[in-house]
């Protein structure tokens, strides 16, 4: 290729990136990977959004709670107030009092040992309960964290075999010819970090805030 042929070339590369130019001018299979990857990084975002609005919702909640048990005369009434609350430490007090009255019904007197075994496996099962429900979006957090880079990189293969083939199709190995095959190709690796990046950050957090959660 000629010094004036480069020189020509370099004059109509565009300046700058347009994303929906990569988009539209890719193959047909790079497109399904982005668009795929562009719907997960969404959805990625409306967890991470909803998420963080219910765990505060939730800890406030669990707050006000814990503050009501610990001055309430009454914890029958208390419970009864928040029977149908959505507060994780009032259901878990509300299976350890459902199984203190199994234990003692009829006016028995429980085994001290026994019971207190019973009491903590109910709500230790409670606990796993609420937590895993309160969890319950993030494995998909986690999914996308450790596969968008892997499919994002399919198209990123798919893409630069596309303009080895284009090259042979044309007999012609110059600049223009695989330039634009290799970066729509890499365009859909970097959609794939994209959507991986914040998932992994959002899923560790929220691990981690579901983990506080759960130790109260």
């Amino acid at each position: 290729m000629t010094a004036l042929a480069l020189l020509a070339a370099a004059a109509e590369a565009p300046r700058h990136l347009n994303p929906v130019k990569l988009f539209l001018d890719a193959d047909p299979v790079v497109q399904i990977v982005m668009a795929g990857l562009v719907l997960a990084s969404v959805w990625v975002w409306t967890i991470v959004v909803s998420f963080s609005l219910r765990v505060a919702r939730v800890r406030k909640r669990c707050d006000a709670y814990e503050r009501e048990f610990w001055k309430a005369g009454d914890i029958e009434s208390l419970q009864a107030d928040h029977a149908k609350a959505d507060v994780p430490s009032a259901k878990v007090a509300a299976a350890g009092l459902a199984e203190w009255r199994r234990s003692t019904a009829g006016g028995r007197t429980p085994d001290r040992e026994g019971a207190r075994q019973r009491l903590a496996l109910v709500m230790d099962t409670a606990v796993a309960q609420e937590s895993e429900r309160l969890a319950e979006r993030l494995n998909f957090l986690a999914t996308v964290g450790a596969v968008a880079p892997f499919v994002g990189l399919f198209g990123t293969v798919w893409g630069i075999m596309n303009s080895f083939f284009q090259i042979g199709q044309q007999q012609n190995s110059s600049l223009a010819v695989v330039a634009p095959g290799i970066s729509e190709a890499l365009f859909a690796t970097a959609i794939g970090l994209f959507a991986a990046i914040p998932a992994v950050i959002a899923y560790n957090r929220f691990s981690h805030r579901v983990d506080q959660i759960e130790a109260r």
